[in-house]
């Protein structure tokens, strides 16, 4: 079947398509750096992983921006508390915002433009909009006028006049049931501090808004493939991105909106106040390993909520368990001859993996492929043993499917010179029947997080996840 998406401004299943054969550009909205991202988050982050993993492996050269939000409300009224400079607060959680994204094992995108660094190009685009008649200036600050864009309202679809209307609004989030004109510019006072910027537009610094209108044009052009985000986005940051890009440019900038829906904690929303709030390093502070996290956050399909519970962690750590025993039992397989079955089962194993990622990426269904896959493996390899042939086809495989889950490679897992003398000691003890002695080592390897377990073979181990 063909790749389709759902498109969240049609709210119809779509085939997909590219501005430009062979090449997707792709802008999705990144964090906004004023604290650790959390892992809900993350949720969305790794849904644009994924997505930009799928295309890879469809063979589709990908071009995807991230932005980082690094002056809005929030990064000043946080930077200003602590009596530090925007700069110096925001490079913290940047750094921060990295090594998380690098922890989970997502892919970099090929830009990560700043806010701080385009203001030349966001006054630009607000000195068109005014000339022709979308923005108007007001006590110092400019405002978007949603009256003068037709179809205001269709990516979130409601209509303006249903809800409650404001004049002006200039904070740069606002309540869902709010709508009015939006600030481009806002004019500078006091509460801004030494955050400002000379411009033409007067002194003064971007709304929200017109960042990602200013990054995702400067980087993929007028016209564009794919934009995503939280469904948090759709309104109003991504409907008001959409009304001045596109009255920017005469004409729709975004081909296809995607939108990763809200996760929550043990039925809960995420909340400080409730103590259920979760960074991922809080998450590791807490012993979980990088790879139950990601598969975790992956397992759902992006447009469904995810209820985020420990239990489910540890059933995503289970799952993991299954696969790297799968991979070292396939490894570790008697010999025996070339199967046919393996060929069959590779090939329909792929077949449906991409039937199901094709349907606007539905990893659950492919999930449930890959599981099926290792079953009937493990039982013929069990029944008739494995050829050279036969694992080097699995092992191929395997790494094609991970090079769009990021999950599968389990992580080299290196023993020092300690680990590996008590190995040797507790196998001493086997062969001497002392199995007090032998006990007491696999416990203090356990401790260690070596996992014994005695084969035919010989002993063998793992690291715990």
């Amino acid at each position: 079947m063909a790749l389709v998406f759902l498109n969240t401004f049609t709210r119809k299943k779509e085939a997909f398509y590219t501005v430009e054969p062979g090449e997707v550009k792709m802008y999705t909205c990144g964090p906004t750096v004023y604290d650790f991202a959390h892992i809900g988050n993350f949720r969305t982050f790794l849904f644009e992983d994924l997505l930009r993993r799928y295309l890879k492996y469809k063979g589709y050269k990908v071009v995807q921006v991230m932005n980082l939000t690094d002056v809005d409300d929030r990064t000043i009224a946080a930077s200003r508390k602590e009596g530090i400079p925007l700069s110096e607060f925001t490079a913290r959680y940047k750094k921060a915002f990295f090594e998380d994204l690098k922890s989970l094992n997502a892919e970099p995108a090929e830009h990560y433009p700043d806010a701080t660094a385009h203001i030349n190009e966001m006054v630009e685009i607000i000195q068109k909009l005014m000339k022709e008649g979308y923005a108007y200036e007001s006590s110092r600050s400019i405002y978007y006028k949603i009256s003068a864009f037709p179809g205001y309202g269709t990516l979130p679809h409601f209509k303006p006049d249903e809800l409650k209307a404001g004049a002006r609004i200039a904070a740069d989030s606002y309540e869902k049931e709010e709508v009015g004109d939006f600030a481009l510019w806002k004019g500078w006072d006091a509460e801004d501090g030494e955050v400002f910027w000379e411009t033409p537009l007067g002194k003064g610094r971007p709304g929200w808004h017109i960042e990602c209108s200013a990054m995702s044009m400067k980087y993929l052009g007028s016209k564009f493939d794919i934009h995503t985000g939280g469904v948090d986005n759709i309104f109003p940051h991504h409907e008001n991105e959409r009304a001045q890009s596109d009255a920017y440019v005469g004409h729709p900038v975004v081909n296809f909106w995607l939108h990763s829906e809200h996760l929550i904690v043990e039925g809960k929303k995420m909340s400080k106040s409730l103590g259920n709030f979760y960074t991922p390093r809080d998450l590791l502070a807490k012993g979980f390993s990088p790879m139950p996290i990601r598969y975790l956050l992956l397992s759902a399909h992006y447009r469904m909520p995810l209820n985020f519970t420990f239990e489910g962690l540890a059933g995503a750590k289970n799952a993991l368990e299954r696969l790297y025993d799968f991979q070292r039992n396939v490894r570790d397989a008697e010999e025996g001859r070339d199967h046919v079955e393996v060929t069959h089962a590779i090939h329909k194993a792929r077949e449906n993996f991409e039937q199901n990622m094709d349907d606007d990426l539905n990893v659950s269904g492919a999930l449930g492929i890959l599981f099926d896959f290792v079953r009937n493996i493990n039982r013929l390899a069990a029944a008739q043993g494995l050829s050279p042939n036969d694992k080097i086809k699995i092992g191929e495989f395997l790494c094609k499917t991970d090079s769009v889950l990021g999950f599968l490679k389990e992580h080299a897992a290196l023993i020092d010179a300690e680990v590996e003398r008590l190995i040797a000691q507790r196998n001493d003890a086997r062969r001497q029947r002392d199995f007090a002695r032998s006990d007491e080592l696999r416990a203090e390897l356990e401790q260690m997080g070596i996992i014994l377990e005695d084969t035919p073979q010989g002993t063998k181990w793992k690291k715990r996840l």
